[in-house]
């Protein structure tokens, strides 16, 4: 009950919120259907209740929001009709047109209680979104890029994006592996590990995708290979951003996403498709017998077209070497007689050319003897001529050079420093140095004048020049 203070009807909030909780009640007597995006869903593994955050949004602006609540029982229920109808679980982001009941309570507020929810409803919005990402790939031009790419003849270089731990990739490697080991085909796989469905596939296969781009060089193809998880969680594969990271992809992609419903955007866009990880495989195992077999075959005509030309060669050469024996014979028979003719012709010309040559030289030998003994004896009366001249000329030449040498003496001699003195000559100095000029002196320099016998010293007065 209210109280009145001071003209005013006070109520306590337990008392509005009752109220509220009343006319509520009052009002929203059955369950109604809503639709709304389902922006969180909130479930609790240890209870097994769900607690949804429910939005709904105008221009990517949230413009109502109210939270909801989802008992164990209805959830388990809920999500698998979800399963068998989506193909997908319950999960975060989205729409859906659910039955709830509207409650209040005055401790916690004001919560939706959801009874059930129309998967119907969730299947034509995923169908819209992949209408959408359809519409737009083919608006970009891109739809069909990666399938325009062309398939190298032998992809032996594949880059895989799977999870380790997969069936599908097992099965996948078995493939190669029998391929191996019954043709010899040799292939190289790298696993790009990634989440294959649920929230996060769409975020983990494009950084993947982009990490194989870095080392695009090592590979010929990209294989997306999922087996064994069922239909469940493959609307990640309609995501807009991950059907264009494949569709621009500068290498084919191929998928083995192994499900057997309507194909996903990301498996319209690829360059192949397969049904399993299995069927992909097998694709690449044909691409190489569809080389190897004519190369096979190519290999056997070549392998019988080359005896069948050596067995025909084989065949001519021996007639030829038949023929050519034969031929040889008959000219060696019809020539033999001439060369024996001629063998003959040349000796005795052999013969009669040797004794004229011989002759030749023996007289030619005398003459050179003879002309060499009357060369020397000439030569040895011109050296005895030339001796004695040479004798001669040097006498003369001695004589001549002796009375140089006597004449030089004398020479020497009278020009000696005593002789010159002695002819009344004299050497005046100055500090014991010779004087040559009046401009190495100056008045009153002591001089000292060097005669032939004695010297004399005087002091400068004056100088004259010449």
């Amino acid at each position: 009950m209210s109280e009145k203070v001071n003209g005013k009807h006070i109520f306590s909030l337990l008392e509005v919120t009752k109220s509220i909780q009343k006319t509520i009640t009052n009002r929203y007597q059955t369950a109604f259907w809503v639709k709304a995006e389902m922006n969180k869903l909130n479930h609790y593994q240890r209870s097994g209740h769900c607690y949804p955050e429910l939005v709904e949004k105008k221009e990517g602006k949230v413009i109502a929001q109210i939270s909801a609540i989802l008992w164990k029982s209805d959830y388990q229920k809920i999500n698998t009709n979800f399963q068998r109808v989506l193909k997908e679980p319950l999960k975060d982001g989205i729409k859906i047109l659910f039955s709830a009941t509207i409650n209040f309570d005055p401790k916690y507020g004001l919560t939706l209680q959801i009874n059930d929810i129309d998967p119907s409803f969730t299947l034509g919005d995923l169908e819209k979104e992949k209408q959408d990402t359809i519409n737009k790939l083919r608006l970009a031009g891109i739809f069909s890029k990666n399938k325009q790419l062309a398939l190298p003849v032998l992809p032996q270089r594949i880059a895989i994006i799977s999870v380790e731990t997969s069936k599908g990739y097992a099965d996948f490697l078995n493939v190669f592996e029998s391929a191996g080991r019954s043709w010899n085909y040799t292939f190289f796989q790298l696993l790009f590990p990634s989440l294959l469905q649920g929230d996060n596939a769409v975020r983990t296969i494009i950084a993947q995708l982009r990490r194989i781009k870095k080392v695009i060089h090592h590979f010929d193809v990209v294989a997306i290979v999922r087996g064994g998880g069922g239909d469940i969680g493959l609307s990640c594969y309609n995501n807009y951003d991950l059907a264009k990271e494949i569709a621009e992809f500068p290498i084919p992609v191929i998928t083995g996403i192994g499900h057997s419903t309507n194909e996903t955007v990301a498996e319209l866009i690829a360059h192949e498709n397969a049904i399993t990880p299995t069927k992909l495989a097998e694709f690449l195992i044909q691409k190489f017998h569809d080389f190897s077999v004519p190369v096979h075959k190519a290999e056997e005509k070549i392998i019988d077209r080359s005896r069948s030309l050596i067995r025909d060669a084989q065949t001519k050469f021996a007639s030829e070497v038949k023929l050519l024996r034969s031929v040889t014979r008959n000219i060696l028979d019809k020539n033999k007689n001439a060369v024996r003719q001629q063998a003959q012709s040349l000796s005795q010309q052999s013969r009669f050319r040797l004794g004229n040559e011989k002759k030749v030289l023996t007289a030619a030998g005398e003459d050179i003897r003879k002309g060499t003994y009357q060369f020397c004896t000439a030569q040895k009366h011109h050296t005895s001529y030339l001796t004695a001249d040479l004798k001669k000329a040097i006498h003369r030449q001695l004589a001549q050079k002796s009375l140089g040498l006597k004449n030089l003496e004398t020479n020497i001699h009278n020009l000696s420093p005593q002789n010159v003195l002695k002819r009344g000559y004299s050497i005046t100095q100055l500090a014991g140095k010779a004087i040559r000029s009046t401009e190495q002196v100056n008045p009153g320099d002591l001089l000292t004048t060097v005669l032939y016998e004695g010297s004399v010293s005087s002091t400068v007065q004056s100088t004259k020049k010449a």
